[in-house]
């Protein structure tokens, strides 16, 4: 369910329910939990991301875990190169320091699919319109091997 609400500003948003949106102004709880995540990331500085990852990974419902894990380990295997971390609580691979994909499970903001995002530092360039994210209802040979060829792609 939408509703329209107004903001202080005068101007109109939407505001859902069921993970997003959930209060008349300002940012949603889970919204919050990743910002809290984020500072607590930034404090605890270069960490070790791989044992961060699959912590963070065993927190997780059983699905998005297996789905998690395999994301994780053909990211890993299609470029060696890239610096496993969380960023905002969610599984992310950098490079020279700045997040070029992430893994966003469904229940961290109760959406209906989880997401492979990737930033606008990946090479996925395609004429003047192209996708970032990706929904993941599950893994098949065909899809791990475009998520493959995507993270090749975009590390570049």
């Amino acid at each position: 369910m939408v509703a329209k609400t107004s903001s202080r500003s005068g101007t109109t948003r939407d505001r859902k329910q069921g993970g997003r949106r959930t209060s008349s102004m300002g940012f949603s709880e889970a919204e919050k939990a990743a910002m809290r995540e984020r500072a607590k990331e930034m404090k605890a500085g270069k960490a070790d991301g791989e044992a961060a990852i699959l912590a963070k990974l065993a927190t997780m419902p059983p699905a998005e875990r297996a789905t998690g894990e395999r994301l994780h380990a053909l990211i890993r295997s299609a470029a060696p190169s890239l610096v496993p971390r969380l960023w905002y609580g969610m599984p992310a691979y950098s490079k020279d320091g700045d997040v070029l994909c992430f893994y966003r499970n469904a229940s961290k903001f109760g959406t209906r699919y989880a997401t492979l995002g990737f930033s606008d530092g990946a090479n996925l360039d395609e004429g003047r319109m192209w996708p970032t994210d990706f929904a993941l209802k599950e893994l098949s040979p065909e899809e791990e091997a475009r998520i493959t060829a995507l993270v090749k792609r975009a590390v570049g």
